[in-house]
């Protein structure tokens, strides 16, 4: 029992100077370990929406297929992409660092949705086929003012993130 406990709390220098004996009965491959009582978030995994509160979102593959489904509120254009197996990169895990996820929105719900801030355009700006209402898939959040919102995945997509200017 004394083993585990020094195994998973004491770092291996404490216990190197302190301690040069009990050394011998911790690995060397031990090192710190997180530990966190909060679930990861991966992306791709999408909530199910509740019964009545489905909103619907319609992508356009690239080879102009319509592919339409039912999300819940709050989860992102790049995750419901990315959780239905469509051609969608998202290379940055959706912090917005790198061009794609890339998506044309309709002009339609253009308005509807929040007005890009500066990083977003950033990036933007390095995306292939940029248009008058491209976005990033990574920071268009589903909400009710768009919902029967239509997106088109472009042809290309650049992969060039912040890290390469």
């Amino acid at each position: 029992m004394f083993k585990n406990i020094l195994r998973s709390s004491i770092p291996r220098q404490i216990l190197r100077t302190n301690h040069p004996r009990i050394i011998s009965i911790i690995p060397s491959s031990l090192t710190y370990r997180s530990f966190s009582i909060y679930q990861p978030v991966w992306h791709g995994h999408l909530k199910t929406p509740k019964p009545g509160e489905e909103l619907k979102i319609t992508f356009i593959e690239k080879d102009g297929n319509q592919k339409t489904f039912d999300v819940a509120e709050g989860e992102t254009l790049l995750d419901i992409a990315q959780g239905h197996n469509l051609d969608m990169e998202g290379a940055c895990g959706g912090s917005c660092a790198c061009s794609t996820c890339h998506v044309i929105v309709d002009p339609d719900y253009y308005d509807a949705i929040p007005e890009p801030e500066d990083d977003e355009n950033d990036m933007l700006d390095l995306a292939y086929g940029l248009t008058e209402t491209s976005r990033l898939g990574c920071q268009v959040k589903m909400k009710k003012d768009i919902d029967g919102i239509r997106v088109a995945l472009p042809q290309m997509t650049r992969n060039v993130s912040s890290n390469d200017l």
